[in-house]
């Protein structure tokens, strides 16, 4: 199959959350499959071009934006490090040109992001004619480039390179729609009888992923659960009702992790390595992670590291509820996140005032989430919501048990504790509540100190867990073929 990727980010070259690392490694899984894929993200300022060189592609490349006419680009290629699968660079410094992906240093979304995710899915089809490729299928991810099946099933339905591309949106954060004023209309040019209440219309604005999940020939969530949460009014985002409208055409994919990135025998960020069958570099990631945050190096007290966006979604604020309880408790905790200013001012507080028992790092680092995982005895992950969630996956691979609300991809990996029968991955709570989350920390606290021998068990259970990309872009590409069928007819598809 010839398949398109769209994104507004992918790893490693831009990334904000799940997104990113489902369009920079899902495609190589692809690839290893034998189809023919390509990448398209925005050429950000952010991006380092020293670390990662790209070439010019020849020839401007002009996108039409209705009422702000017609735009010219550039092109930028390179391969997705380890493969040699194309990834492209649409390159517009009116749009991308900034350090941060989305927002302004105040935390609030760029004025013009309508703008910029319309002109990026619409150059991305331009650059499909101008490379004289006609993919098969286009697959495009959350409201940034939900305009793809917009345009494909309007103004390119009769086109000779795009008219016969299937298309498939993934929802990865129903939260984000991308809603604007009606008068964005004139910048899709697509004509005002598609602003109605089955497509574009929503409460009198223009909703990006609702005309997306409207025009796509299929729809997947990031997990099985995710799917059957957001037909629900409480993870629905009001478009719960458009949902159940297109049940036939959803689908459910967990999203998978990256093995050879996350794997403690062989992590490059971590102080020791270890295994199922010799977890005793563990301990020795837990003694440098305890020294490098400033925690009192003790292997006795229970480490709980939390490595998240300092958003309410993440269930930061419950957890702020609680945190001066926790701090009561023979535990410590690592935090590594970065987010809403409050957050990061109470856990910077919280530092200060809890020496020896909590350290944070306010911000990114990769390397350093590396070593929360491996150094950690547990991980936290209180999320509202999460779609799919990646941490608690590499968790379960370091030995580090999560604690997580029972919702979307956390219910679907992690198998709660059961004493009697010595089963289970972590554990889970149901109710978003502090009680509820201060219970079940104290349920993994008295596990540690009480029944050393269920931790262990936990620990090579949750060790044996896989869950693959490989099975995920399986999974994709039976997706695809399906979403082939619908839109043409054809079944000879490999």
């Amino acid at each position: 199959m010839k398949i398109l990727m769209v994104a507004s980010e992918a790893v490693p070259y831009a990334k904000t959350g799940g997104l990113a690392d489902v369009a920079g490694v899902l495609p190589k899984f692809l690839k290893q499959l034998g189809h023919d894929v390509r990448v398209v993200i925005p050429l950000y300022g952010s991006i380092d071009q020293w670390k990662y060189p790209l070439e010019h592609v020849p020839g401007a490349l002009g996108v039409w934006m209705g009422a702000l006419g017609e735009l010219w680009c550039e092109v930028r290629e390179s391969r997705l490090p380890g493969s040699d699968v194309p990834i492209y660079f649409i390159e517009y410094d009116r749009f991308f040109a900034r350090k941060a992906l989305y927002n302004e240093p105040n935390g609030q979304g760029y004025m013009d992001n309508d703008n910029r995710f319309v002109f990026l899915s619409r150059a991305a089809l331009q650059l499909c004619k101008k490379l004289n490729f006609s993919p098969d299928v286009v697959h495009c991810n959350d409201w940034h480039t939900a305009a793809i099946p917009i345009f494909l099933n309007t103004v390119y339905a009769g086109d000779d390179t795009l008219g016969h591309s299937a298309s498939l949106l993934t929802i990865h954060n129903m939260e984000y729609q991308g809603r604007y004023y009606p008068g964005l209309m004139d910048v899709l040019d697509i004509g005002w009888e598609h602003f109605n209440h089955l497509e574009l219309e929503w409460q009198n604005q223009c909703n990006l992923l609702k005309g997306g999940l409207y025009h796509a020939t299929l729809f997947n969530a990031v997990s099985h659960g995710y799917a059957q949460e957001i037909q629900t009014p409480q993870f629905g985002h009001g478009l719960e009702g458009v949902v159940r409208d297109r049940i036939n055409a959803l689908r459910g994919v967990l999203n998978g992790i990256d093995y050879e990135e996350w794997n403690p025998a062989h992590d490059k960020y971590i102080t020791a390595p270890y295994d199922i069958e010799d977890m005793s570099g563990k301990a020795v990631c837990k003694h440098a992670l305890q020294e490098e945050l400033g925690l009192e190096t003790r292997q006795d007290l229970p480490l709980f590291g939390l490595v998240a966006r300092l958003v309410d979604q993440k269930g930061i604020r419950l957890l702020a509820e609680i945190f001066e309880a926790l701090m009561q408790l023979d535990l410590q905790i690592a935090l590594l996140g970065s987010g809403e200013a409050w957050a990061q001012d109470f856990f910077n507080t919280m530092a200060a005032r809890y020496p020896g028992k909590f350290g944070c790092y306010i911000g990114y680092s990769n390397p350093l989430a590396h070593r929360i995982e491996a150094g950690s005895d547990f991980f936290l992950m209180p999320s509202v919501f999460e779609p799919c969630g990646l941490n608690q996956l590499y968790s379960l691979r370091y030995g580090t048990l999560p604690i997580v609300h029972a919702v979307g991809g956390l219910n679907d990996t992690v198998y709660s504790f059961d004493e009697y029968f010595h089963s289970g991955t972590g554990f889970k709570y149901y109710d978003q509540t502090p009680d509820a989350l201060y219970n079940t920390i104290g349920w993994a606290l008295s596990t540690w100190y009480h029944k050393p021998d269920e931790i262990a068990g936990l620990r090579k259970r949750a060790m044996e867990q896989r869950f693959s990309w490989q099975g995920s872009a399986e999974q994709y590409c039976d997706i695809y073929r399906e979403a082939i069928y619908l839109k043409t007819g054809r079944t000879n598809v490999d």
